[in-house]
């Protein structure tokens, strides 16, 4: 009477045995199809050059293509959301910049949570904005503009946008100099820097890929830059820090998968990342933006981001800011 429970159960275990062995051989497997990037901005900024360059050193360590996908719209909404709802399986990654850990406190209602619908992976790097104006404008320095406010001028600045970095870059200004720099949004960082340099703006604290290659033909000219430290891309040119103390914005570039991808997945990935993120020819491609190579561990981006997301989500209930 007990034999046929008991074979019962010996069959289950062995089931149970089986599918274990499977599972640990998919992992290690990992991946065997091409591993898809979507990337939530248009084909051609400085985004979708990071993906592109680090897919190409992930397909070598991988094993595998690396397939970048464009998914603009949004404010990077639709990307993102695009790969929330992928399956965890480790063949679809999203490139986030800081757009994901502002979007939370900037759009009332999300399709997805930042909280539970991502694993991190790994923070690439972090690189300034650059404070910009034009050539023939008479402020040099941060402490030019910051005379200027004081004897009652009155300037402005522009943004590629309500709520990208540069308009935060410009509110966390105005904070915490005691500025009212006036705020003119534009439609892309191309129709804001062709404003200023025609002189309707007075500043712009654009990220540095939208405007190295302006300071390089001395189209516009580089006052500071937004991040703590002072950039080797811009040698010669102070942060905002050394006048306005405690001032630090900082454009960067990170990558998450679904939440519910396995652990041994993320650390291929990882593993993956931050090779191809110390090959020359990546290293080369964004020097210009000023970019410092991190290459975290994926804890250690997330702490990133959690902080992030709170820093901004004080600046823009302080400031009022409203989506486009």
């Amino acid at each position: 009477m007990n034999r046929f429970p008991t074979s019962i159960r010996q069959l289950g275990c062995a089931l149970l045995a089986s599918l274990a062995v499977l599972a640990g051989t998919a992992h290690a497997q990992y991946p065997d199809r091409p591993v898809r990037i979507i990337v939530p901005f248009a084909p051609g900024g400085g985004t979708d050059l990071i993906a592109r360059t680090l897919g190409q050193g992930m397909a070598k360590e991988l094993g595998q293509s690396v397939i970048i996908e464009n998914k603009p719209g949004a404010g990077t909404v639709i990307g993102t959301d695009l790969a929330a709802k992928s399956p965890p399986d480790g063949y679809t990654l999203v490139i986030a910049t800081l757009a994901h850990a502002v979007n939370p406190s900037l759009l009332a209602k999300l399709p997805y949570s930042n909280d539970t619908a991502f694993a991190p992976v790994t923070l690439v790097g972090r690189g300034p904005n650059v404070l910009v104006v034009r050539p023939d404008s008479p402020y040099k320095t941060v402490k030019d503009i910051l005379d200027a406010v004081k004897a009652g001028k009155n300037l402005s600045y522009a943004s590629q946008g309500n709520g990208t970095s540069a308009h935060l870059a410009g509110e966390l200004f105005n904070n915490l100099a005691k500025t009212q720099l006036l705020h003119i949004p534009y439609r892309g960082a191309g129709p804001a820097m062709t404003d200023l340099r025609g002189g309707q703006v007075d500043l712009f604290f654009g990220t540095a890929a939208a405007v190295a290659g302006f300071i390089d033909q001395g189209t516009l000219r580089a006052i500071a830059v937004t991040s703590p430290e002072p950039s080797p891309a811009f040698k010669g040119v102070p942060t905002i820090a050394a006048t306005v103390p405690g001032y630090s914005v900082e454009s960067w570039y990170g990558f998450f998968v679904p939440a519910g991808t396995p652990a041994p997945v993320i650390a291929k990935l990882n593993a993956a990342i931050k090779k191809a993120s110390q090959a020359p020819e990546f290293l080369q491609k964004v020097a210009q933006e000023g970019l410092t190579v991190t290459a975290s561990d994926p804890a250690e981006f997330d702490r990133y981001v959690k902080a992030e997301e709170a820093r901004w989500r004080k600046v823009v209930k302080e400031n009022n800011i409203k989506s486009d």
